[in-house]
């Protein structure tokens, strides 16, 4: 007996398939809703029914909402997925889904609006006992009396950050006094513009943090757990580029206590679903920096260290269920990396769309991809440029980076360019093989 009838899946790529898979496990119809770019993707094909809600612009198709919910409409579909990026932290939508008579696959909208502003989120973090960076604990004001003190208690370098920013935009690093006011005012201009809110705050800038992250899962009905922590500290350009779960050189104790404060504040906001809880790591200290309410493309390196799927409690909760395990239940083993392949140059770092001649997705012990890439398949050149993760999974962390180092040996895409060589730089990395490294360590290896 399916636990939901219909689910749309209201998105691309990976993902979709992804969401698809899960859905098929459970006996659940699946709708996949493409642009007209995307008529031959993998989740397309495999999917029960398909709608065409646009042309290749994601304003016109992933990102049109009417189209969306008429496609759930003309389907019959019971509920909505949306994955993650596009719509997936958009309150409105969310919020659309729910009063059209559909079920949303993720947190309510209005604990998605609360998260989604840094400045709510960081209040309600802080009220629930989760660590979070020295600031200004709310937004600043025009008194610029008031902002210069507030700089001189947290003590510089400071950043400025948007309430409303997100992925890397909307933050100005400021090292002395001098620049303060100039670069608040420029940050309000610029996030006005950006995001539709001028809103800022004021943080310590943290000099060589790493990005650590929790997974959490809670129901709605007052039960969460958390999934343990994961390191995302290769980044370039403030996007994540190689994660691995559990993070390497954590005082235990402390790992548990931020966990348990996770898990905490899940049930005093009514957290529903699958949801992550991001802090900058440094010298020995957690501060949260915001919270992601969706799956995150770096799921199945929890996946893989825990065997919880995440996606499928994602379902099960949206169907009013009650979580499968309990945190007792969760046990954390072994370790895990995952790579995100690109089509882009490994030098230049610009889009390679075009024809995949030919794909060998490699295997073994411990070794697992989730791609929607086959022979023939054309990545097309209007969306995000990832085409594979790859993901391997060893007893110990040297286990799991030899089995990577093999697998990346093995994988092969030919007719377009991809990131692999960086990656199979990156895993005979000596530092990064060391553990621990900061998320500036890549884009500093990038410039020597």
């Amino acid at each position: 007996m399916p636990i939901l009838d219909k689910v749309l899946i209201a998105n691309r790529g990976e993902i979709a398939l992804r969401v698809l898979r899960a859905c098929k496990e459970l006996d659940i119809k699946t709708v996949a809703v493409h642009s007209k770019a995307d008529r031959e993707l993998m989740h397309v094909r495999l999917a029960d029914e398909s709608v065409c809600i646009g042309p290749a612009s994601s304003n016109e198709s992933y990102l049109n909402i009417p189209a969306i919910i008429s496609a759930a409409e003309v389907t019959n579909a019971t509920a909505i997925h949306p994955g993650y990026g596009f719509l997936a932290e958009n309150a409105a939508f969310a919020e659309q889904v729910e009063n059209s008579g559909f079920t949303f696959i993720g947190p309510k909208a209005d604990t998605i609006r609360l998260m989604g502003d840094k400045v709510s989120a960081i209040e309600a973090m802080k009220k629930a006992g989760v660590p979070t960076v020295p600031g200004s604990d709310g937004p600043l004001t025009d008194d610029d009396q008031r902002t210069l003190e507030i700089a001189r208690r947290i003590g510089y370098p400071v950043i400025v950050k948007a309430a409303a920013g997100g992925g890397g935009r909307g933050m100005r690093v400021v090292h002395n006094e001098a620049a303060l006011l100039g670069s608040v005012q420029v940050t309000q201009s610029e996030a006005a513009a950006a995001f539709g809110s001028g809103v800022v705050y004021l943080e310590k800038f943290l000099q060589k943090p790493r990005h650590v992250e929790i997974q959490v899962l809670a129901d709605g009905q007052g039960n969460a757990i958390h999934l343990g922590d994961r390191d995302c500290s290769l980044q370039r350009r403030h996007q994540k580029v190689l994660e691995e779960a559990p993070a390497p050189g954590i005082d235990e104790d402390l790992r548990q206590q931020v966990a348990e404060a996770c898990v905490n504040a899940c049930i005093e906001i009514g957290y529903r679903g699958a949801g992550t809880f991001e802090f900058l790591y440094e010298d020995g200290g957690f501060y949260f920096i915001e919270m992601n309410t969706r799956v995150q493309v770096e799921h199945p390196v929890t996946e893989m260290v825990t065997g919880v799927d995440i996606v499928r409690e994602q379902l099960r909760v949206a169907a009013g269920l009650p979580l499968s395990c309990t945190q007792d239940d969760v046990k954390i083993a072994g370790h895990a990396f995952e790579c995100r392949i690109n089509a882009e140059d490994p030098q230049s770092f610009i889009p390679s769309p075009g024809k995949v001649t030919t794909f060998h997705a490699p295997g073994g012990l411990g070794i697992r991809v989730d791609s929607h890439l086959y022979d023939g398949y054309t990545v097309p050149p209007f969306y995000d440029s990832l085409i594979a993760k790859v993901i391997s999974f060893g007893p110990d962390r040297h286990t799991a980076l030899a089995r990577m180092r093999q697998a990346l040996d093995e994988l092969v895409v030919e007719g377009i360019r991809t990131n692999t060589a960086l990656h199979r730089s990156l895993v005979t990395d000596r530092n990064f093989q060391e553990g621990g490294v900061s998320i500036h360590y890549l884009e500093s290896k990038l410039e020597d």
